[in-house]
């Protein structure tokens, strides 16, 4: 992957004759998004899916990029897919259709209470239907404690501790926090662990929580289609991803009291300005309401 970047930005200082300044941009844009694949362990820029480029966006957007930086690293990747698809170095490019970046609002979108209460209720209680009832126990398991859907795909069955009603998440370069746990998750993790997990884990040795219908790791793409899932199932019109359970799990803490700093831990976000940005949220239906009910609103 490195080495097509390599012919990208040679490309661009050769034939598009840009200035070295502009071409570092590029370099220094693209360099992180191949870190961020590694990360995942992606190996190849075919094996790259249109929802993990929004997935990567979504969180410097959770991180509190400013929406011009957000528009440069999506044109950066456009253009780069672009070129790969001309050079045959990919065989399609799965950028060309995405919108452009007016669409990345500085205030996050999230889900209202009742929104949220009709997603977790798409997929049955029951656990006659395994992946149903694995599938909300995931959506409930997000929503409970405002985790980005890596540190779900990433929990272990030792993750979760009953007694103390935490979860240890292992989140950005692998900082661990205890996240606690609300009592409706915790009884579908128990049953979850108890009926279903059971069922799917082909290896003993497999330590990991959430297992596909083989056994293995659920991965991004697929925690992505449950969320997409539920939301068609729940009639929800919203354009919404794993990160918008994050976002309302946050806003819903604040509009409810919660101390920023409180939350802030329970994100795991490193500066308190990066949390700040769901006070702006609060603000805003301050604002509404105002607006609606005073006399000289």
């Amino acid at each position: 992957m490195r080495e097509a970047l390599e012919q990208f930005l040679a490309y661009l200082a050769l034939e598009r004759a840009l200035s070295a300044n502009t071409v570092s941009a590029y370099g220094s844009d693209l360099n992180h998004f191949i870190a961020w694949l590694e990360e995942k362990d992606t190996k190849s820029f075919n094996d790259i899916r249109r929802i993990y480029i929004h997935d990567y966006l979504a969180e410097l957007k959770d991180a509190g990029m400013e929406t011009a930086t957000l528009a440069r690293r999506l044109v950066a990747i456009k253009m780069f897919f672009r070129f790969m698809f001309q050079e045959k170095i990919i065989s399609r490019d799965i950028t060309n259709v995405m919108d452009s970046p007016k669409l990345w609002q500085l205030l996050p979108d999230f889900l209202s209470s009742e929104e949220v209460d009709a997603l977790l209720n798409a997929f049955p209680r029951s656990g006659k239907d395994l992946f149903a009832f694995r599938n909300r126990t995931i959506l409930e398991i997000i929503y409970a404690c405002g985790l980005r859907v890596s540190e779900t795909a990433s929990l272990t069955v030792g993750s979760v501790k009953f007694d103390d009603e935490t979860i240890r998440v292992k989140g950005k370069g692998g900082k661990e926090r205890l996240v606690p746990v609300g009592g409706t998750a915790l009884r579908l993790l128990g049953r979850y662990l108890a009926e279903v997990r059971p069922q799917l884990v082909r290896n003993p040795m497999e330590a990991t929580l959430f297992l596909s219908r083989s056994g293995r790791k659920l991965n991004r793409e697929w925690i992505w289609n449950i969320v997409k899932e539920a939301a068609k199932i729940a009639g929800i019109s919203k354009n919404i991803y794993p990160h918008t359970l994050r976002h309302s799990f946050a806003s819903h803490l604040l509009e409810n009291g919660a101390d920023l700093r409180v939350i802030q831990e329970m994100l795991g976000h490193a500066d308190i300005s990066t949390t700040q940005i769901y006070t702006h949220v609060n603000q805003k239906q301050l604002l509404a309401v105002h607006r609606r009910f005073h006399p000289r609103g």
